[in-house]
């Protein structure tokens, strides 16, 4: 009786090691089929506490050119030194209370509002001071941030304000062997609110997911599968253990093997 308990735990075991994992993003796309959804909305990503925008105004006045980007004057090459040097140097910061301290007009707020929206108030309040502004606002530390089981798990800063989720998994040199396609975590901060939400990379609805295209400060969390898991919390005298139950499992076997053609 014990022999035959000891044969049932050393088959569970092996069984568990050698299950398959389907490691094939949107594997329920048929591979002689093309599959079609429609593209909803466009995501505009809003303005948040803690960003860091840059914001410049171009006119056809040189002394307010200088007034409103701190010494940029209005020459092609100037205004290329000057956007390098407002992107390094004098980001405005969108405080807790939502506002930028901006030149000459103080405090804009500018907390909820798309880019768009942004350029709009801007070019309003500039307009007050200067004929017919051209006003830019972009984001300077769009990030996004991919841990867990990828290659390469880090904090990714963008140069645009648009990425995908499969994007933001290639920047991070793609899952691992051991990650969770079908179990992967969203962190998102949205309304006051901390959402955490799960998405199935197997399945192709994933595509009409609004969190499909990340937004700024997403945290991706690639989960381990239960045999990854296993392996970082067993220790070696399990290990050893383990080892031993295996050799113990082949033996019986043979034995048994033995036994039956006897």
């Amino acid at each position: 009786m014990i022999t035959m308990r000891i044969l049932v735990l050393f088959l569970a075991l092996l069984s568990f090691s050698c299950a398959k994992r389907n490691l094939v993003y949107f594997s329920d796309i048929a591979s002689d089929s093309a599959y079609t959804t429609k593209i909803g909305s466009t995501f505009e990503p809003k303005i948040q506490t803690g960003d860091l925008l840059r914001i410049t105004v171009s006119s056809l006045n040189a002394e307010s050119n200088l007034l409103f980007n701190a010494g940029i004057l209005n020459t092609q090459t100037d205004v290329r030194q000057a956007t390098n040097l407002v992107a390094l140097n004098q980001g405005y910061l969108v405080d807790k209370e939502g506002d930028v301290n901006f030149p000459v007009i103080g405090k804009i707020k500018l907390v909820g509002k798309t880019k768009e929206e942004a350029v709009d108030e801007v070019t309003r309040l500039v307009t007050e001071h200067v004929k017919d502004p051209i006003v830019n606002v972009s984001f300077l530390n769009f990030k996004v941030t991919v841990i867990g089981e990828v290659a390469r798990p880090g904090t990714f800063t963008l140069e645009n304000d648009r990425i995908t989720l499969l994007e933001a998994l290639g920047m991070a040199g793609d899952m691992t062997q051991f990650g969770k396609r079908e179990n992967v975590l969203i962190i998102r901060d949205e309304g006051g609110e901390r959402k955490a939400v799960r998405i199935n990379l197997n399945n192709k609805e994933v595509l009409n997911s609004p969190y499909y295209l990340l937004q700024q400060n997403d945290i991706v969390y690639v989960e381990p599968d239960k045999m990854k898991a296993i392996q970082a919390t067993t220790n070696q005298r399990s290990l050893s253990l383990l080892a031993i139950l295996s050799s113990l499992g082949v033996a019986l076997l043979f034995n048994l093997r033995w036994y039956i053609n006897d």
